[in-house]
């Protein structure tokens, strides 16, 4: 190619889409926004989502929610450990869209992006074991064996930290998907980029399709109806402002959601497992222990 080519060739342009059902639809709607960096410099035009994209959400992460929470919890690290590895194939793109995103150095943002990573690996490594930390056998007056077993919520609705736009997501996300929910997220409105391309990652990491669903636009706009849905079945408020979370826990509180209500959190700390926990129910299961011979004793 000739040097005279070269100068003539216009770069591509990235289009950001949303991510629903492991495919990549612009919002139904047609609108966009802008998106620019700390200093004010455009970055990309975004999908607005609308209510409907909102609803096709719901509707993938139900249809997902039955193989994956029936898949086995090994499988389910497996594959937050493949997320992990396509990561980290990608970190030049990742350390670029964050330090954008978050006005950092390019070292600063490298180090996100690492973090974000090992969240990935450190939640992969959860998933066969938060059920010996959180179930277990009881003790009964009574011939039988009683047992509680946690089992996930369903589908999640999670309203991405706002300051925090890979990290913070990642450790609103990942538990929530390690324990066997699916889940709607609403990505950082005023920096959505790094969501939306960790679906271009999720769609090439075995994470089977609806798990996972990411959508940008304005945070209320979208948090709105799907607090009121009827088939959702927990909602994550990290990223509402006091005002808006007030507003999600009226409308959530229709069909009994489980509410995990924003707080302080430093997202560079190593997490414990009360994300892990948050969307979990507690299923006890008796059984007669039976009696072995005439002497009646049992086992």
């Amino acid at each position: 190619m000739s040097e005279k080519s070269e100068q003539q060739r216009l770069s591509v342009f990235k289009t950001y889409k949303l991510y629903v059902g492991g495919k990549f639809p612009r919002s139904e709607s047609g609108r966009v926004y802008e998106v620019t960096d700390s200093k004010g410099k455009w970055l990309a035009n975004v999908p607005r989502s609308s209510r409907k994209d909102a609803r096709d959400a719901v509707v993938a992460a139900r249809k997902a929610f039955g193989g994956w929470s029936g898949a086995t919890a090994y499988n389910r690290g497996q594959i937050l450990y493949r997320i992990a590895e396509m990561l980290e194939g990608r970190k030049d793109q990742f350390t670029r869209e964050v330090a954008d995103a978050e006005g950092l150095s390019k070292a600063k943002a490298a180090a996100v992006v690492d973090a974000a990573i090992d969240r990935w690996v450190w939640y992969a490594g959860w998933t066969d074991k938060i059920a010996q930390v959180v179930g277990g056998a009881n003790p009964v007056a009574g011939p039988y064996f009683n047992l509680s077993s946690p089992e996930p919520t369903g589908v999640v609705t999670v309203l991405a930290p706002q300051d925090s736009s890979f990290l913070g997501l990642v450790s609103v996300v990942a538990p929530a998907i390690a324990t066997g929910n699916t889940v709607i997220v609403i990505a950082s409105e005023k920096s959505p980029l790094p969501a939306l391309s960790l679906g271009e990652v999720l769609a090439t990491s075995d994470l089977p399709g609806g798990v996972v669903n990411i959508l940008s636009g304005a945070t209320a706009e979208i948090a709105t109806p799907l607090a009121a849905h009827q088939d959702v079945n927990a909602i994550d408020l990290a990223g509402a402002d006091d005002v808006l979370a007030k507003d999600l826990e009226i409308a959530a509180a229709d069909n009994l959601k489980r509410v995990l209500r924003p707080q302080p959190v430093d997202y560079t700390e190593t997490p414990g497992i009360d994300r892990l926990t948050a969307f979990l129910e507690t299923k006890t299961v008796w059984h007669p222990t039976g009696s072995l011979g005439a002497g009646g004793s049992s086992y």
